[in-house]
């Protein structure tokens, strides 16, 4: 039997109304046997997600305060979902283990899960399916780390005797019980692991959009959609600011080589985004697939004579960063500068510290901070037919006054990273997204 996993976002389970939707999607292919639910998202522009509410709860918690206010907001949401549907489901017994667990022992995870908890317990009863509750097999250890061969050899058992099943997404359990999470927008996660426990042949990700842009639509209102591009284009898209998809989501369905097809839960006849190991015979390579970038970025430039002929320089710099547990975007070496890439909100954290500990450390012949800067990340198909794209990207920016802060080129012919200032974040967007489409 053809096997498809079908995972929800949150706006496609925010009301009755999108369950319906949901119902219909599922009824229209046989194969759409399994199914990951997300917490229900909002309903309209000014509306709170669920996830939110919960969190609002335990933090209300935390802090010694009433919690009894978001609480009855969050049950007046399933209530309203349930009440609509028609369905007998025992929200109020829920409601108060939630509240008894709450007021017991405050667990910032445990509240954040229960939306996905309570949301696909109805959708199941819902579409008469089995609930498969994740804190049985997605494993975590101790420590909160995914521990990803257990719980591909678990979740195989609990799916392998259910001909149809709803799953939570976004959490799962240590073997004490302990909820943990994935950061949010896991239950994407929770899709490709279902997809690669059962071996499936189609994991497609229901959300409220037609696929994957190449460029920002808030930013180009025109760009097109993407039918086709790889695991690793998605990631670095994803990473960089395409948030349709968690950038995680890839990981699991990639290792079993399954297509990942994005698509709109209100538009479902539209095709959407497929992503592949590789792009089919026949279908049109882009020479650039997509333009994604993020703000926010301060540059850090290190610089000593002669630092390439120091050994270990370089690593002396990592490891303060490392020692800091402060992460970066990019490093870029030259004969005597080293440039780090870091997100602003990170760096300020620790800025004094940091910059007197590599001060006191490489002695640098200088030391500077560049903030308000914008990360660009153009990807594209190694075997594309064009070579030159990169020049024609770099020459068109130029061309638009666009100053280049940084740049970093990948080992593909296309797989560029371009720091510029932040107020010309848009335009430079805007002026790759024209020369991706060769205008």
């Amino acid at each position: 039997m053809d096997t498809i996993v079908v995972k929800f976002g949150g706006t496609s389970l925010a009301s009755a109304e999108q369950f319906r939707k949901v119902k219909n999607i599922i009824a229209m292919n046989p194969a759409r046997r399994l199914v990951v639910a997300s917490a229900p998202g909002k309903r309209f522009a000014e509306d709170i997600k669920v996830t939110d509410l919960l969190l609002e709860c335990y933090e209300n918690a935390v802090a010694k305060k009433p919690v009894g206010e978001c609480l009855t907001a969050v049950r007046d949401r399933f209530y309203e979902i349930i009440k609509e549907l028609g369905i007998d489901f025992p929200l109020d017994h829920e409601m108060d283990i939630i509240r008894r667990n709450l007021m017991k022992k405050p667990d910032r995870d445990y509240m954040a899960s229960r939306g996905e908890y309570l949301n696909s317990q109805i959708l199941a009863l819902y579409l008469g399916y089995t609930f498969v509750d994740p804190a049985w097999c997605v494993c975590f250890d101790e420590n909160g780390n995914y521990d990803e061969g257990m719980t591909k050899r678990a979740m195989a058992a609990a799916l392998h005797p259910l001909k149809t099943a709803v799953v939570a997404g976004f959490y799962g359990a240590d073997e004490a019980g302990v909820i943990h999470t994935f950061s949010r927008g896991g239950s994407d996660i929770t899709g490709s692991i279902v997809a690669q426990a059962t071996e499936a042949d189609l994991y497609e990700n229901w959300t409220d959009v037609s696929g994957l842009k190449a460029a920002d639509p808030r930013i180009v209102s025109h760009a097109r959609t993407v039918e086709y591009l790889s695991y690793r284009e998605l990631r670095t898209l994803s990473y960089m600011g395409a948030s349709v998809l968690h950038t995680d989501a890839v990981l699991p369905a990639a290792t079993q080589d399954i297509p990942i097809n994005i698509r709109n839960t209100n538009e479902p006849d539209d095709a959407g985004t497929m992503i592949v190991r590789k792009i089919p015979k026949g279908k049109k390579k882009y020479p650039m697939v997509g333009v994604a970038g993020r703000s926010g970025m301060s540059v850090i430039q290190v610089e000593k004579v002669m630092v390439s002929d120091g050994a270990g320089f370089s690593a002396l710099l990592l490891d303060i960063f490392k020692n800091h547990n402060l992460p970066f975007e990019q490093c870029l070496t030259g004969i005597d500068t080293v440039t780090l890439i870091i997100q602003t909100e990170l760096f300020d954290e620790v800025k004094e510290q940091l910059l007197e500990e590599i001060r006191t450390t490489l002695q640098p012949d200088y030391l500077g901070v560049f903030n308000g800067i914008s990360v660009i990340a153009v990807v594209g198909e190694k075997d594309t037919e064009s070579n030159n794209a990169n020049v024609k990207v770099l020459s068109a920016l130029t061309d638009a006054g666009i100053e280049i802060i940084t740049m970093n080129q990948g080992a593909g012919k296309l797989n560029l990273l371009i720091g510029v200032l932040e107020d010309r974040y848009q335009d430079a967007i805007k002026t790759i997204y024209q020369v991706m489409e060769g205008r």
